[in-house]
């Protein structure tokens, strides 16, 4: 029981090591984004456009198996439009990253706008929260769209690359919380154990000499 009991805590400690290892590795691809945003832009969106590719294809696959019911043209046809919206971003990642850019300013705008209004019109208890929010969304907003189309270039390999360091301190995070949770169960585990065969021993009679 006891050594059941190890095994899976150290099936445990190994997977959740390989958890901080993974977010380790997504700080470091975080950061050189940061670095290299141009580059994180374009990979960023490349993946994108293979995202919404294969995507497309797996729903078109499963339209055609359900061909004869109510749903295989709707599922036709949104298939083909992931297909298509993968097809060009993968070829102009910069017109579709610019597409994304100015869609993302607008809603920052609107955010901004919409926190700002809410904030001054209920003045809650988050009122100074909520309005510093809404006036950060709507500079952020404003200070993209002053800079469209060159923004572009660097805005969404920027939000990316946050995205992919904040995941991986998460990870890291998890990882090492999880391993200590782990030894310290496993510890407890050891001195109940322990304290469960110790009374066994002590009481146990002396085997006589032969």
């Amino acid at each position: 029981m006891a050594g059941a009991r190890q095994d899976e805590a150290a099936k445990l400690h190994r997977g959740f090591s390989w958890l901080a290892a993974l977010g380790v590795i997504l700080v470091l691809a975080g950061l050189v984004g940061l670095v290299y945003t141009g580059v994180a832009t374009l990979t960023s969106m490349l993946l994108f456009g293979w995202l919404l590719l294969i995507g497309g294809a797996v729903g078109l696959l499963h339209a055609v198996q359900a061909r004869g019911t109510n749903f295989f043209w709707l599922g036709v046809i949104v298939a083909a439009l992931n297909i298509a919206a993968g097809v060009v971003v993968i070829r102009r990642p910069d017109a579709a990253a610019a597409a994304l850019t100015m869609f993302a300013a607008l809603l920052f705008l609107t955010a901004g706008l919409f926190r700002l209004v809410g904030s001054l019109v209920v003045r809650g208890p988050q009122f100074g929260w909520t309005l510093l929010l809404g006036a950060f969304d709507l500079l952020l907003g404003i200070l993209v769209l002053a800079n469209w189309p060159s923004s572009s270039k660097y805005v969404i390999g920027c939000f990316f690359s946050l995205a992919l360091l904040f995941d991986g301190l998460g990870l890291i995070a998890t990882g090492f919380g999880g391993r200590r949770i782990v030894g310290l169960v496993s510890e407890r585990l050891a001195g109940e154990d322990d304290a469960r065969d110790g009374p066994g021993r002590a009481h146990a009679k002396p085997v006589p000499p032969d």
